[in-house]
């Protein structure tokens, strides 16, 4: 089988659902749209693109920092009119030194063309240095802008965005279009600089003689045909390869992951892996080999056609030269012109390819922007959120926007100040998403949360945020220090030590972290030096330290054990129970006999409130509640 048949095999088979792989089949993904993009587009659609495109890059330099924009360009203009006054200087250096004269007369005349060409050097080289320079400091400027830009609008938008699958594609293709903005910028000036370069030439060309002009066109243009031909070849071969690319990804880090090391030794799979390896790379290995025969042969029919093309200019120049129309001097500064010519055309082709592609990701990102406003949460009430008296949850509902059935369904309850309140139910019940209505963390479809009796939405949200505190079952492992973890819980204030230990305290976490190589100053990250792993139990005692520092008002706690031994889980509980005065507590948990001490026990079941009552007059009613509970006093007993 050939090489391009073996490259259609492939390019089928990825598309339909393939025979003996263990590895997963994928579609074209978001950050190969630019790619795609590119692979699909003709000349046309370039050309109609690029000022669009330009534009775009232009804007953003200009706004990231206007001086550095503005030497950049200026300086590429100059370089370009230096090129210029360089090629006519060099023609009338040639005029003196082909002149009948003696040799040092011939010096002598082309001494004042010498000093204008060494003048003109110098001056592009200065403009090449002022241009490295400028752009050196505007593309960092360019980075951090957009990149907080982006930031600014992930972390503004409301947490039901992140449900919706076209929300979550569009913000990873904005990422994607982040990164390119530098390759947009770079490739814009540098276009820039090329097509300066080109137009240098053409004016220098048009003074020594105008068919000069058409000549360098003859000349440059197979060689251009060439290189996007061969460049839309490399971006469909790349595009068809996009399924292969991503189970290499996939293998590279099952086989040099630290998280899969052990378990890959643990089942003997390194032979296994390394087949996979040899499966995938056999394919890409004859497409790639198929590519690099096309892309050659592609050049070498643009060189060819270069090549007579050339010859003909050389023809014309002979021709010109023996009819008396241009001196030798002409003739040889036209040689000098085309290699220029060539050099900045290949440029300009190659930055076209560049611009174009990444000027497409850019649109994801300018797209991804303009959507983002629609998920961005009312503007905040400005009541003042009081103490908290009583919060009440009036006929609330929630769905999903994947789901038919209502996450929580019509739920009404009331929670007092200093009351410990507890959730429970089977997995799916609505616990955790009506404790994220509660902490107005997401919007209820309908219905109303009020606090002391004023709806939610119209108290400060920075006041109320700060009378609640979550612990999260779904925490985060924040890659910083022991101390800087449990300091998120007041992260927009000053924290004393003292403060800290404290809370670390009451969550069983102050002797563990102690044990630590360096106690509180420990970072909690292996992949760093001197940073250091922690268990499941150890992580969730810090995320109870961090709510337990806010000694907020309200506080939530889902599943704040679900990892912790017997002792620490009875310390932690005993923590929660000791809350003093009129702080009021709401606990998630699937150990009911951690809630017999609640004052009041709500119970769900999918998505509707089913029961509620302290526990003994649960259990006396019968019902859901008694029969879980009955289920895991039996376990206990059972092992007894």
């Amino acid at each position: 089988m050939s090489a391009s048949s073996d490259a259609a095999t492939v390019t089928a088979a990825e598309t339909t659902p393939a025979t003996g792989s263990v590895l997963p089949q994928m579609r074209v993904m978001w950050w190969e749209q630019g790619v795609r993009a590119r692979a699909d587009a003709g000349l046309r659609t370039l050309a109609q693109a690029l000022p669009r495109v330009v534009g775009t890059a232009l804007r953003i330099a200009w706004r990231a920092d206007r001086a550095r924009t503005a030497i950049v360009l200026s300086c590429t203009v100059l370089a370009g009119v230096m090129s210029t006054a360089g090629l006519l200087a060099t023609q009338q250096v040639l005029v003196g030194l082909f002149s009948a004269e003696p040799t040092p007369d011939r010096v002598a005349a082309a001494l004042p063309a010498l000093i204008v060409l060494a003048g003109a050097a110098a001056l592009r080289a200065g403009m090449g240095i002022a241009t490295g320079y400028a752009l050196n400091g505007l593309t960092p400027r360019v980075d951090r802008a957009v990149q907080r830009q982006l930031f600014e609008a992930t972390t503004a938008v409301r947490l039901d965005a992140f449900d919706e699958d076209a929300f979550a594609d569009d913000m990873e293709r904005a990422a994607r279009g982040m990164e390119s903005v530098i390759g947009l910028v770079n490739a814009m000036m540098a276009l820039a600089a090329g097509t300066i370069g080109v137009l240098a030439v053409a004016v220098a060309l048009v003074v020594v003689h105008p068919l000069l002009l058409c000549a360098m066109l003859l000349a440059t243009l197979p060689n251009a045909w060439a290189a996007l031909r061969a460049g839309h070849l490399e971006y469909q071969t790349y595009l068809a390869g996009s399924v292969r690319r991503r189970r290499m990804w996939i293998l590279n880090r099952l086989m040099a992951d630290r998280m899969t090391a052990a378990e890959l030794r643990a089942y003997g799979l390194r032979g296994f892996l390394l087949g996979q390896y040899d499966t995938v790379m056999e394919i890409e290995t004859r497409i790639q080999l198929d590519l690099a025969r096309r892309v050659t042969t592609t050049n070498a029919l643009g060189a060819m056609a270069g090549g007579v093309a050339t010859g003909a200019v050389y023809g014309l120049l002979g021709w010109l030269l023996l009819d008396g129309a241009i001196p030798l001097s002409a003739a040889a500064t036209a040689v000098i012109a085309l290699q220029a010519a060539r050099h900045s055309l290949n440029t300009v082709t190659y930055q076209v390819d560049a611009l174009y592609m990444e000027g497409r990701h850019f649109d994801d990102y300018t797209e991804f922007m303009e959507r983002a406003k629609s998920h961005v949460p009312a503007a905040d009430g400005d009541r003042p959120a009081e103490p908290l008296d009583t919060l009440r949850v009036d006929a609330v509902s929630l769905s999903y926007p994947d789901r038919d059935a209502p996450a929580v369904d019509g739920v009404s309850l009331a929670v007092h100040a200093g009351q410990t309140v507890a959730f429970v139910g089977e997995n799916g019940s609505g616990k955790t998403t009506l404790a994220a209505v509660i902490a107005a963390l997401r919007a209820p479809s309908t219905g109303t949360v009020s606090w002391n009796g004023v709806p939610l939405a119209e108290l400060d949200a920075d006041q109320l945020r700060a009378r609640i505190a979550v612990v999260s079952q779904d925490y985060w492992k924040w890659p910083f220090t022991a101390d800087v973890n449990i300091r998120l819980g007041e992260a927009g204030a000053p924290v004393e030590r003292e403060r800290i230990e404290a809370a670390a305290r009451r969550a069983v976490a102050h002797d563990m972290i102690m044990q630590l190589p360096f106690g509180y100053d420990t970072l909690l990250d292996r992949t760093f030096a001197d940073g250091q792993d922690l268990s499941g139990g150890q992580w969730q005692r810090i995320t109870a330290a961090r709510g337990f520092l806010r000694d907020a008002d309200l506080l939530i706690m889902d599943e704040p054990s679900s990892a912790l031994d017997p002792r620490a889980e009875d310390a932690l509980f005993q923590a929660i129970r000791d809350r003093q005065g009129r702080r009021t507590t709401i606990l998630i948990t699937h150990r009911l006999a951690n809630v017999r001490h609640a004052d009041v026990i709500y119970v769900l079941h999918e998505g509707r409130l089913v029961q509620s009552g302290r526990h003994e007059e649960l259990m006396a009613a019968g019902g859901r509640y008694a029969e879980l509970f009955t289920l895991q006093a039996h376990g206990y007993l059972d092992a007894g």
